[in-house]
């Protein structure tokens, strides 16, 4: 919703990095996705410990940690269908909800000694398709909830506190579960859940709803919707090159370092370091933030597609003698690295595709991203078995290194360019709210 009788933005202002916080519905988005990413940090984190404390095996970890994977890759295509139907806002807050409830009954059940690896496969599975809704319609949301100058500033900030939360739940994911235990822990984020869904239900929008400027929802006719979606997404060839880069670096990514660089990590420099390392990511994130939100980079996702090859760093530092400080830099260097390619990203598709379109576009992105990376975490543990952890983790970094380059190949994607006018510019009148 917007609100004309409040102050207008100044037009003559400057388009700040922090110009979108005028937006009371901006703000309550930024919380409420700070808190999301607090506790999807932390989670994982904790489950990979309750897993490891409760069979001691990685086969296990892969298969818990994967099934969360297999239900948002499924459940994806319909989060874009209705990010572009319904208020995303609602649909943010009534996931975040049912993802607190899920949440509870996993530490219920490790509190009361009653879980299983089935029974964590299953409320892995809720948890999944849960996010899988949310995800189309919070990366969508962004350009509804500040004036459209103010989209780059917007996506920085959004990023920003995204880092800041992982940040946060990183460290506490590994420092909760080698003091309080698991099970608090899991309901430290239960409760945070909760808090992120109050947060949604204060976002107000600054432009139309989907479904039209009144917000009238169309009749519903999905397989079309998808149609349109996917033509989208194939029409630029920029689009599909980044995602099948994405396949692959996700895969290798997520068995790499969430099933094998736990195992490793808790053999070695131990828990309460993993989480500490992990957070190191998310503080370079935080550093490549500060610096994109002022970036004038034109050819800003070329840029950004060639610093993903970082990914390879953790693990080829996991593969060899992990120590502490060598992964807590490893960790920073690929953070900033991937946050300089994650508002590249973002803004190109919001400048380039359609808004009634955009979140169907970002479910395929997302679908294709992610397709692999059940593959990637089920498989790392008997790959390890087969034939050791550290030629794995070497493999998986040769496979992000072909990949990035393979992506860089795509002459649209080389020419491509982004506005830079946002940063500097005075900003354009419109209603900012409480």
């Amino acid at each position: 919703m917007t609100d004309p009788g409040v102050p207008a933005l100044d037009a003559t202002g400057p388009r700040t990095a922090r110009a979108p916080l005028r937006y009371g519905g901006f703000r309550a988005m930024v919380a409420g996705r700070a808190l999301t990413s607090l506790v999807g940090a932390m989670a994982p984190i904790v489950l990979a410990f309750a897993v490891l404390d409760l069979t001691g095996s990685t086969t296990d970890l892969g298969v818990v940690v994967g099934a969360r994977s297999i239900a948002n890759v499924v459940v994806l295509l319909v989060g874009g269908v209705l990010a572009d139907r319904l208020p995303r806002a609602l649909i943010l807050q009534g996931s975040t909800a049912a993802a607190a409830l899920v949440q509870f009954l996993v530490a219920l059940s490790v509190l009361l000694g009653f879980a299983t690896v089935p029974l964590l496969v299953g409320l892995s599975l809720f948890n999944g398709a849960f996010a899988a809704v949310s995800l189309p319609a919070s990366a969508a949301l962004t350009p509804q909830t500040v004036p459209p100058g103010l989209v780059r500033q917007a996506n920085a900030l959004v990023r920003m506190g995204r880092n800041a939360g992982t940040v946060a739940g990183m460290s506490l994911g590994g420092l909760a579960s080698a003091t309080i235990g698991v099970g608090w822990a899991l309901v430290c984020n239960a409760a945070l859940f909760a808090v992120a869904a109050a947060c949604y239900a204060g976002v107000r929008t600054t432009g139309p709803a989907p479904g039209g400027a009144a917000g009238a929802v169309p009749p519903s006719r999905p397989l079309r919707e998808l149609a349109d979606g996917w033509r989208e997404f194939t029409a630029r060839s920029w689009v599909w090159v980044v995602v099948l880069q994405f396949l692959v670096v996700n895969a290798a990514a997520s068995g790499g370092v969430q099933v094998l660089g736990t195992a490793v990590a808790n053999r070695t420099i131990g828990r309460s370091a993993w989480g500490l390392v992990l957070a190191m990511e998310m503080v370079g994130a935080l550093a490549g933030g500060v610096l994109v939100a002022r970036s004038r980079t034109r050819h800003a996702l070329r840029v950004g597609v060639l610093m993903v090859a970082a990914e390879a760093l953790p693990l080829v530092l996991l593969a060899g003698h992990p120590s502490t400080v060598l992964l807590a830099a490893g960790m920073f260097v690929n953070g900033m690295a991937v946050e300089c390619f994650g508002v590249a990203w973002d803004v190109s598709l919001q400048e380039n595709i359609p808004a009634d379109r955009l979140a169907r576009v970002y479910s395929y992105d997302a679908l294709g991203s992610f397709m692999a990376m059940p593959l990637g975490e089920i498989s790392a543990g008997p790959l390890a078995a087969r034939f050791g952890t550290g030629p794995v983790l070497i493999g998986g970094a040769v496979l992000v290194a072909v990949a990035t380059a393979a992506a860089l190949l795509d002459g649209s994607l080389r020419r491509l360019t982004v506005d830079t006018a946002a940063v500097g510019a005075p900003a354009q009148p419109l209603a900012a709210e409480i």
